[in-house]
């Protein structure tokens, strides 16, 4: 029998795909539990429409992190901070304070999972701040550190 699978089934295939499986499994396992569905041509046709739907909505998602990304390019997040001599902080820069700077200078929200810092800024100055957008699209924001 060729069924849909509507969840991930372990040694059958992921949600979404279409599979051959055996008439008892089909039919004693998988279609009860809500597992699968049978793969009639409607249901097909279903599944197809569903997948270009979610394959635009991606494209969409992608194309907003990449213009963002661009409009990242050109800001600056001024962050200024309490330190001591030689331009040495007291504490340190996270991805969170440069998430909260970014938010309440330009209105911009961004997780502050999505910054890669390999380390968090404890001196004061211009560094550059990777920003995690969309799989395949990264930002670069500017920081500026004073005191």
């Amino acid at each position: 029998m060729i069924v849909i699978l509507l969840k991930d089934v372990k040694g059958s295939g992921k949600a979404g795909e279409v599979v051959k499986v055996s008439d008892g499994y089909a039919r004693n396992m998988l279609i009860p539990k809500g597992m699968a569905k049978e793969a009639t041509e409607g249901n097909v046709r279903n599944l197809e429409k569903q997948k270009a739907i979610a394959a635009e909505k991606k494209a969409e998602e992608k194309a907003a992190a990449q213009k963002l990304a661009e409009r990242l390019k050109e800001l600056t997040v001024s962050i200024i901070t309490k330190g001591g001599e030689g331009g040495r902080l007291f504490g340190s820069i996270t991805s969170k304070d440069i998430s909260e700077a970014l938010s309440k200078q330009h209105k911009i929200d961004i997780d502050k999972k999505k910054f890669v810092l390999e380390s968090p800024i404890k001196t004061t100055g211009d560094f550059s701040v990777e920003v995690k957008l969309y799989p395949e699209v990264a930002g670069i924001v500017k920081v500026k550190v004073s005191v």
